[in-house]
């Protein structure tokens, strides 16, 4: 078995109810496995932050963006209209909030060093921000009201401009409320002006869960999660699904998510009414997959065709061949597929939530699998968790000790469904104090019995494994009862945000900031 596989393999699957019995309660008496390496105790956790710490509009920002810009540098200028309208995601029409009534939103697409300008028009009844998902940008254009940027109100604009570094697959969408699980979403894609090719096409795709315009909003969803918890009324899995109990998965050690949606998408469509794509059988396809959901990992491939997989959230690792690979929200992968010579999906499966999303690769004439009868082959065969693949020599983090260690314990949900990091909701004054020059630890332990993707804005780490050399990534996925180590190096001043990706766990309180101080 490939050494990078066998270390990616989840612990067994464990109930709320066993784990709780196991601990003696949330937070007691765990016992860590996975990706710990043994580094010095942690100097620091959440902490009040000084009043002088380095806020967005501080000059070391702005001096940080300078020295990006370079003379002739492309400037790229588009505008974007947050609006509501209907959506047809393949046979039934939905009212939603989407960015120029497409779903996805249009694809950005710049090459690294570009300057990107972007106005937003603030079409919606709500105030509204972007989220530059995975760019390490300056920090006054991050998209995080009262932390780097003002809420855009209704009616307004707000112009957005900062230089793109890094090549890679990265995606934009809001950061306020519940905005991010309606149809505010699109792929920005960074070319390398140094990519070898070795490719025919390229396919984007975007994954998605959806409950919007089906008779509930992802804010009512919120709501009812708050009153009722998650397994029941109208906003946990029951309510959702008309299932009793929650959506379990082996792949995840646990709980895979608190909400069954009505439908679940690829590029803006549901497997019943699926987009295409067509090249000639043996042509060298280049995918890039996105898992934009609010509460849905998923469980991507194509039967019978295994990918190779090439790069992790916009950075490259060794090739490494999978049957499929298992995406957190906000993850990204790239890989390489062999055009198979017949139609065939490119599925999505909600993982744990006995439904899927698919595109069909259609190198000709011919109609593709069955889509039920394809997911149960692809889920028969084993999927990849990217945190034990390693990253090419080329962005590999030099080796050094970290300067300073900060623990960030993962728990809940605790009364009114509120889920914390070292005992606390949000609170954009309290914080992880680095300095610019550090080499930063992460020690992220998940004491809860749910996978929580957490990303990190503005810095791609690394996750740390036994040989070091983990991914590059700014999303990582953390298991139930695991801890999971990051280390990158603090070289982009501001206040940045770190979170859980499922949106209902951020919005209820598992989110702090990274603040650098002067």
């Amino acid at each position: 078995m490939n050494p990078l596989i066998h270390r990616t393999e989840p612990p067994p699957a464990m109930t709320r109810r066993r784990f709780l019995t196991a601990t003696g309660g949330l937070g007691a008496g765990l016992l860590l496995a996975g990706c710990s390496s043994g580094s010095p105790a942690a100097t620091s956790s959440t902490t009040a932050l000084p009043v002088d710490r380095i806020a967005s509009s501080a000059p070391q920002v702005a001096a940080t963006e300078t020295a990006r810009r370079t003379a002739g540098q492309r400037t790229v200028d588009l505008a974007l209209d947050a609006r509501v309208g209907p959506v047809d995601i393949g046979g039934r029409t939905v009212t939603t909030w989407t960015y120029g009534g497409a779903l996805p939103g249009k694809e950005i697409r710049v090459t690294a060093g570009d300057l990107l300008k972007a106005r937003l028009t603030n079409n919606l009844p709500q105030p509204t921000t972007i989220h530059w998902h995975g760019i390490a940008l300056r920090n006054d254009m991050d998209g995080v009201p009262v932390l780097n940027q003002p809420e855009i109100a209704p009616g307004a604009a707000f112009d957005y401009g900062f230089t793109v570094p890094h090549p890679g697959t990265y995606m934009f969408h809001p950061h306020v409320g519940t905005q991010l699980d309606r149809g505010l979403y699109g792929a920005l894609i960074v070319d390398d002006p140094a990519e070898p090719g070795g490719y025919d096409h390229e396919l984007v795709v975007v994954f998605d869960d959806w409950v919007d315009g089906t008779g509930r909003s992802p804010d009512q969803v919120l709501t009812d999660l708050k009153a009722n918890g998650m397994g029941g009324g109208t906003g946990g899995m029951s309510g959702m699904s008309g299932m009793s109990g929650m959506a379990r998965s082996d792949l995840l050690g646990g709980d895979a998510g608190d909400v069954t949606y009505p439908h679940y998408l690829a590029n803006g469509r549901t497997a019943a009414a699926p987009t295409s794509f067509r090249a000639r059988p043996g042509q060298r396809i280049r995918l890039r997959l996105i898992n934009i959901g609010g509460d849905t990992a998923f469980r991507v491939g194509v039967p019978g065709s295994p990918v190779t997989i090439t790069h992790t959230d916009g950075y490259p690792v060794t090739p490494t061949a999978a049957d499929a690979v298992l995406l957190g929200m906000g993850e990204r992968v790239d890989a390489i597929l062999t055009m198979p010579s017949s139609p065939v999906p490119l599925l999505g499966i909600a993982e744990g939530k006995n439904a899927s999303a698919q595109v069909v690769l259609q190198p000709g004439g011919g109609r593709a699998p069955d889509v039920g009868a394809a997911t149960t082959a692809l889920s028969g065969r084993p999927a990849i968790l990217v945190n034990g693949l390693a990253a090419t020599d080329a962005v590999r983090l030099a080796p050094r000790d970290p300067d300073v260690t900060h623990t960030l314990t993962l728990e809940g949900p605790g009364p009114g469904y509120a889920w914390t990091m070292n005992g606390q909701t949000y609170d954009p004054d309290k914080g992880l104090p680095v300095r610019s020059g550090q080499r930063v630890r992460l020690r992220m332990t998940n004491t809860t019995t749910m996978f929580h993707p957490m990303h990190l804005h503005g810095h791609t780490f690394q996750v740390v494994t036994p040989d070091g050399a983990g991914p590059r990534k700014d999303t990582v996925n953390v298991l139930p009862g695991r801890t999971v180590e990051v280390d990158f190096d603090a070289d982009n001043p501001g206040q940045w945000l770190t979170h859980c990706h499922n949106v209902y766990h951020g919005e209820s309180g598992m989110m702090t900031v990274v603040s650098y101080l002067p």
